[in-house]
């Protein structure tokens, strides 16, 4: 029987056991961090959330999460209650606290707060936001390719949920990737409202054919840092890159696929519906991207 796996698949690693997390200003053991169950983030999905990862005691592409995260905030109508240099002094602080250098992962959350009654309505959150920060020590283990699914569920129109909103609602991208478990494979793979490819259920998608790769347009995607880092790189190392809408007919008949996010940077992609991508293995375009990736983070985590 083939390994269950995610585009997050860590090696097991003990330190976790013993870290610390910050909730609203202070830095707890792990069995101590909590938040109250009329929390707007637990009770509404109410919240918006970033992913950064740190290399060499740096985190990568810091400006750019602070932006989406405080963009994504504003979006919300959600006063985070920090100004930017005092949340990234709270993330190294959490840091410093769990003495970690490189191969760790943070997951920033700021929801609206405790709530005065468990409705949804915004103004019942007079408390002020809630902040947690918990970090992992935390190095991607694949042993395989991912198989993808493509599912029902779709990435939607700004009016309803618009997608590039980092929100703790994920319940639609929950439901996709369960979908994809039942259909027996990893993650899912799903479309836009106009039946074009466009993202998994965790991660931005690219392929790759005849030398070019291929994105979707990024209407109705996560505005992924590291899909824009792989862009720009493609731009810069004269390897054809294009956003543009494409079907599930492109995407069988590609040479390579690929997966993109703060966690795995690029996963490769060996099936999608049961159909092999090229060789099913990582790829040649996918490895050459990767090496550019990572010669990115040395300079930007130097």
């Amino acid at each position: 029987m083939t390994e269950k796996m995610s585009t997050h698949q860590a090696e097991e690693d003990v330190r976790n056991e013993g870290i610390r997390i910050y909730v609203d200003g202070r830095v707890v053991p792990k069995a101590d961090a909590m938040v109250s169950v009329y929390d707007s983030g637990f009770m509404l999905g109410d919240g918006v959330w970033e992913g950064l990862r740190l290399y060499n005691g740096a985190w990568a592409f810091l400006d750019e999460h602070m932006d989406r995260l405080f963009e994504a905030a504003k979006a919300i109508d959600l006063d985070i209650g920090m100004d930017r240099p005092s949340v990234i002094a709270a993330l190294r602080d959490t840091q410093a606290a769990n003495d970690m250098h490189t191969d760790a992962h943070a997951r920033l959350m700021v929801t609206r707060g405790v709530k005065m009654r468990p409705f949804q309505h915004p103004s019942l959150s007079k408390s002020g936001p809630t902040m947690v920060i918990i970090m992992e020590h935390s190095r991607p283990r694949l042993p395989r390719p991912i198989q993808l699914a493509t599912v029902p569920h779709l990435r939607g129109l700004p009016m309803t949920q618009d997608p590039k909103l980092n929100s703790h609602s994920k319940l639609n991208c929950i439901l996709a990737c369960i979908a994809a478990e039942k259909a027996g494979a990893d993650e899912a793979l799903m479309l836009d409202v106009n039946g074009f490819v466009n993202t998994t259920n965790a991660c931005n998608f690219f392929v790759v054919r005849k030398g070019e790769v291929w994105t979707s347009t990024g209407d109705y995607c996560m505005n992924g840092i590291t899909r824009q880092k792989v862009i720009n790189l493609c731009r810069e190392n004269d390897i054809p890159v294009h956003e543009r809408n494409y079907s599930l007919v492109d995407t069988y008949g590609a040479d390579e696929a690929f997966l993109t996010g703060t966690f795995g940077a690029q996963t490769p992609v060996g099936s999608i519906d049961g159909r092999r991508i090229g060789s099913g293995e990582l790829g040649p375009m996918t490895e050459r991207i990767r090496a550019l990736y990572k010669d990115l983070i040395e300079r930007e985590c130097a």
